[in-house]
This record gives structure tokens, C-alpha cells and sequence, in this order.
């Protein structure tokens, strides 16, 4: 009898302290999020990097139940997401699963829940909840910029009020203000509804949702309150203006992602101005992120059918472009899951499949991969470096994107053109070099050079979807290991 207590004692010890480490294993166990002291990326109170791997859940309230929920977030951290972009009220009044509103036309908070009634805003706090347990912060947009002409000052400062108490105490809450808007559309109320979250909630990041083809900085990038920069390089393909008078890019540029980088950035962006919009150059450096990207299985340009679709091989692009330009991590969109399309419901934007389906989809299992990579080198100490391309480079398509650190160069190649990178741009007499694939995350070690230059020819040339990452390491470090078949260990 003794014998069986004390193996019953030892299990459940074993049980609490998996728990324990279950529970220690979290983020934000690290400290708040903070920009990093090189104003380029995001870390923690005690340095550790954060890589931001996103996705577009913008319907969740409204589409999901509980037993969805959890689904839905356990799936997203098993493929290596962590933010969930989600927008916490989109219509007047925006209406959940469970048929409870969470906002009325006067935007008064002050009897936002009924004792004993599951409610719109205790729905949304058990997704914070359920999404902290899982180790993933919630981004919340606000209100959407269609819902401006609803709103005044006072009411987004009530608006910005009532969030900024309800989920301060949370620890993976990021802020978004605005929501596919440009940023000069009524500022005073973004203001002011970032502000009374400000004062309310000190601790957490706070960015802004601009409209396709925009970049935050060009507005907010000198505001108090804005701690990061988001771009949404949107969903049209080169040269599909789709009648645009006052366009916010050059022409026939709509795919080169990496071109908001420097859009965001003063270092890059100089005194440049495409019509209205530009940056200074002697703005403040912020953190830059890729919010929305074309989707998955979304047609290009949006609004006709007739058009392809987004595949795998264009949202890797839009990944890696953004990331090896200087992004501090990548927000992923799939046309079903940003809606939660299901049988029964009026989709948007031609979706199709259900989106436990999508969840199969290539392009969403292949974000990992980058995350992976990133994570597995000292990423917040490298940049953008396109020098170290000593080849004639490309445009469009054939644009070769290079990051570089200390002891390590990525060079992402979309249609395996030949190229030659200057091996001498890192540390270390001789380099390790691996051949990345992104669709799988498999790794190829090619082998130890003391070369100056190096250049690369791939057997598959100009094909799509068969695109490579080149990894060169200053062989002195163990990042990677020639024997690691993937970048997943």
C-alpha cells in the first residue's frame, strides 16, 4: 500500500511540475515587449529578441465560438504563430458568435456587461485568456476605419478609455489603432483614442493599421504613442492600379514589398516624396512589420473573381522579401481564415473553402520556416545589406533580398537566378554555406569556403515555386550544424 501511495505521490509531483514549467514557459516571462535599443526591433525587458509571426484573424469575435477558439489558437502555435491580429469591433454595434453586441452608437462603456450574461466583451476576454495560455499575443485593431464616420473625439476617447483599463492587466495584448484607413482621415480621433489607452496602459506596444500601399510612419511616426511601424503592402500585382487617381507608390511597383521597408525607415527613405506621402529623413527611427500582405487564396486585386490567386509561393515571397529588408518579423494572411469562412456564411472576397480547411493550406505551414531561421541566428543585431550582392541583381521577380549580420548573410532568391555574394561582408576566415528550402525547411550543407565570393547556380531557373535561401555562416559559429537536415530541429 506504501509503495503504490509513493507512486502516486511521484506522479502527481511530476504532474505539478509540469504545470509549473508549462506555465514558466511563457513569452512574456521575459519581461514587456520593448523596442530594442537599435530602435529596429522587438525584445524584451531582459533582451531576448521577439520575432513576430502574424496572422490576420481579423473576424475571430464575430465568427468564432469557444470550442472554435481553442481549435483555432492551439493549431495557430503549432505552426509557430504568435500574434493574432483580430479586430475588436468592425461595425455599429459589431455582433459575436453569440449574438451580444459590443458597442452601441454612442460608444458609452459604462454598462458594457450584465451579471450572469456571457456577453460581447467577456467572449473577447476568453480569447485573450485562452491565447495567453497558448503563449500568443492578440493585437487588437480597435475599430475599424470604416466605423470612422461614427465616431468623434469623445467617443473614441471613451472607446480608448474603456480598453486601455479592461486589458491592461493582460500580458499579450498589443495595440492597433486605425484598420485599412489612411492615416490623414480625421487624425484627431486616432489621437485621441490612442492617447486614453496611453493613459490607461502603460506597458503595452501600440502601432497603426493603415490602408493598402501605406505606411504608418508616413503620419505617426513622430507620435508618442506610436511605438512601431506597420505597412500594409496589400493585395494587387505589378501594375493592377484598378483606377487609382493619387497613388501612394510609383507605378508598377505594387508587389515590391521591400520598398515599404525603406518607405518606413528615414535612414532610407531620405527626402523622397511619391505625391503627398513621404518620410523625412530626419524623422526617428521606428521597428517596421509587414501587416497585411496579399493573402492565400485571395484574388489579386481583391474584387474579381476572374483574376489568379494568391498561391504558397507568393506570400513565401512577400515573407522573405519583407523580413531580409528589415522587418522585425511578418504578419501571414489566408483569405478564409481572416473571415473564418464556414458553410452558411456570405464570404467575402470569393472565399471558398472552409477555414479549418485553409489551416491545410502550404503557405500557412510555411511560415515556420522563416520564424525558425530567424530565431536561430542573432537577428536583432542584423540589416538590410544589398551590397553584398556583387552580381548584377534583378527587378521584380528576380530581386535578390539580402540581410546580413555580423557573422551571417541570408540572401533570399525567388526565381533561382545565378548569383554572387561577397562571403568577406562577415566575420570568420572561412564560411559554412547551406541551401535553404522554403517550402519544407530542409537544409542542404554544401560545404566550408575561405573564398572571397562565392556564386551560386541553381538548377531550377526562373521557375515559380521554386524559390531558395542561401545561408552563409562565419564557420566558427554554431548556429546551424552541417549534420541539421532542418531548420525545425
Amino acid at each position: 500500500m506504501k509503495s503504490k501511495l509513493k507512486k502516486v505521490s511521484l506522479i502527481l509531483t511530476l504532474l505539478a511540475s509540469s504545470i509549473v514549467l508549462a506555465q514558466a514557459e511563457k513569452p512574456w516571462d521575459n519581461g514587456r515587449l520593448k523596442v530594442s535599443d537599435n530602435n529596429r526591433y522587438l525584445v524584451f525587458e531582459n533582451g531576448k529578441p521577439f520575432f513576430w509571426l502574424g496572422n490576420t484573424s481579423w473576424l475571430m469575435p464575430e465568427r468564432l465560438n469557444r470550442d472554435d477558439v481553442e481549435f483555432y489558437l492551439t493549431t495557430e502555435k503549432a505552426n509557430g504563430y504568435n500574434v493574432e491580429q483580430v479586430q475588436v469591433l468592425c461595425a455599429t454595434p459589431t455582433y459575436n458568435i453569440y449574438g451580444m453586441a459590443g458597442n452601441s452608437h454612442d460608444f458609452n462603456f459604462e454598462k458594457e456587461s450584465t451579471p450572469g450574461v456571457y456577453g460581447y466583451w467577456e467572449h473577447l476576454d476568453y480569447i485573450v485568456e485562452f491565447a495567453a495560455s497558448q503563449g500568443i499575443y492578440i493585437a487588437m485593431d480597435i475599430i475599424w476605419g470604416s466605423q470612422l464616420g461614427n465616431m468623434d473625439v469623445k467617443k473614441a476617447a471613451n472607446l480608448g478609455k474603456f480598453m486601455g483599463e479592461r486589458y491592461a492587466k493582460h500580458p499579450n495584448i498589443i495595440w492597433m489603432i486605425g484598420g485599412d484607413i489612411m492615416g490623414d482621415k480625421k487624425p484627431e480621433v486616432w489621437d485621441a483614442m490612442a492617447k486614453a489607452i496611453k493613459r490607461a496602459d502603460k506597458n503595452h506596444l501600440m502601432s497603426f493599421h493603415p490602408r493598402g500601399r501605406t505606411t504608418s510612419a508616413w503620419w505617426y511616426n513622430d507620435c508618442e504613442w506610436l511605438d512601431f511601424n506597420m505597412f500594409q503592402s496589400g493585395h494587387r500585382r505589378y501594375g493592377q492600379r484598378n483606377g487609382d487617381g493619387d497613388y501612394t507608390i510609383k507605378d508598377d511597383t505594387e508587389e515590391d514589398n521591400w520598398r515599404y521597408v525603406d518607405m518606413s525607415l528615414p535612414e532610407r527613405a531620405g527626402t523622397e516624396k511619391i505625391g503627398h506621402y513621404g518620410l523625412s529623413a530626419n524623422a526617428k527611427t521606428k521597428p517596421c512589420i509587414d501587416a497585411e500582405p496579399s493573402y492565400e487564396d485571395i484574388p489579386q486585386g481583391l474584387h474579381d473573381n476572374s483574376q489568379p490567386r494568391w498561391q504558397d509561393y507568393d506570400v513565401r515571397r512577400y515573407a522573405y522579401w519583407a523580413v531580409f529588408a528589415g522587418c522585425f518579423g511578418h504578419t501571414y494572411g489566408h483569405n478564409s481564415i481572416m473571415q473564418f469562412m464556414r458553410p452558411g456564411i456570405a464570404a467575402s472576397f470569393f472565399a471558398e473553402k472552409p477555414w479549418w480547411d485553409a489551416l491545410k493550406d502550404p503557405g500557412y505551414k510555411q511560415m515556420k520556416y522563416l520564424k525558425a531561421l530567424m530565431t536561430s541566428l542573432p537577428f536583432t543585431e542584423g540589416d538590410n545589406d544589398q551590397s553584398v550582392i556583387t552580381s548584377k541583381n534583378g527587378e521584380k521577380y528576380d530581386r535578390i533580398i539580402a540581410t546580413r549580420g555580423n557573422d551571417y548573410i541570408l540572401a533570399y532568391n525567388y526565381t533561382g537566378k545565378p548569383m554572387t555574394i561577397d562571403l568577406s561582408k562577415i566575420s570568420g576566415t572561412t564560411k559554412n554555406v547551406w541551401l535553404m528550402n522554403p517550402r519544407n525547411g530542409n537544409l542542404n550543407y554544401t560545404g566550408e569556403y575561405s573564398d572571397k565570393t562565392k556564386t551560386f547556380t541553381f538548377t531550377e531557373q526562373g521557375t515559380t515555386g521554386q524559390d531558395i535561401v542561401v545561408i552563409i555562416i562565419d564557420s566558427s559559429k554554431t548556429y546551424l550544424s552541417k549534420e541539421q537536415q532542418n531548420v525545425v530541429k
